[in-house]
């Protein structure tokens, strides 16, 4: 994971090259998502899910072609425990002239952890038939709405009018035909 972290903050001619666009939505989960996880497996001495952690997040970074500088430094300063030489190296490619120790150790912000949508199962007398993303903001007459207009739900319908149909918001649609 050293090695997929390192090609992070590098180009493909192996050049030192950190973005300073702002980051999306989904690179900022990730980074967020880390931080409270590296900062409370500290606290509890669980050195090896730490690792774990950085080696989930390096993939995501990596899958998400992430090289920005607001996601990566802090992650460099998160991984200064663990590989203190890379780190600093990298710290110092970053242009700064203080060391990656000295920094402050990242908080993480919840407003970046929360889901906004959910892909909620949709049951037919039971038995999962399909998907369907919503936002989790949606009230369940509104969820009732759009998942018996999906496309899929006339297959399963049979053109019969559904008796009954239990939305519980967040976890699961199913219809009783």
């Amino acid at each position: 994971f050293l090695r997929k972290f390192w090609r992070l903050c590098h180009d493909a001619s192996n050049n030192f090259s950190l973005s300073d666009d702002a980051p999306t939505k989904e690179e900022l989960k990730t980074l967020h998502k880390t931080i409270r996880k590296i900062t409370e497996d500290l606290d509890r001495l669980s050195w090896n899910t730490c690792i774990s952690a950085f080696m989930i997040c390096t993939n995501e970074l990596g899958e998400q072609k992430c090289n920005k500088r607001s996601v990566l430094e802090p992650l460099m300063v998160l991984l200064s425990p663990f590989a203190p030489h890379m780190s600093e190296e990298l710290w110092e490619k970053a242009g700064h002239s203080t060391s990656v120790t000295a920094q402050s150790w990242p908080q993480w912000n919840e407003e970046h952890l929360k889901e906004d949508a959910f892909e909620y199962p949709v049951s037919f007398n039971g038995k999962t038939r399909f998907f369907v993303p919503l936002p989790l903001d949606m009230p369940k007459e509104e969820v009732e709405k759009a998942v018996l207009s999906h496309e899929q739900a006339d297959k399963y319908l049979e053109g019969k009018a559904p008796k009954k149909v239990i939305v519980v918001p967040g976890r699961i649609v199913n219809v009783v035909v």
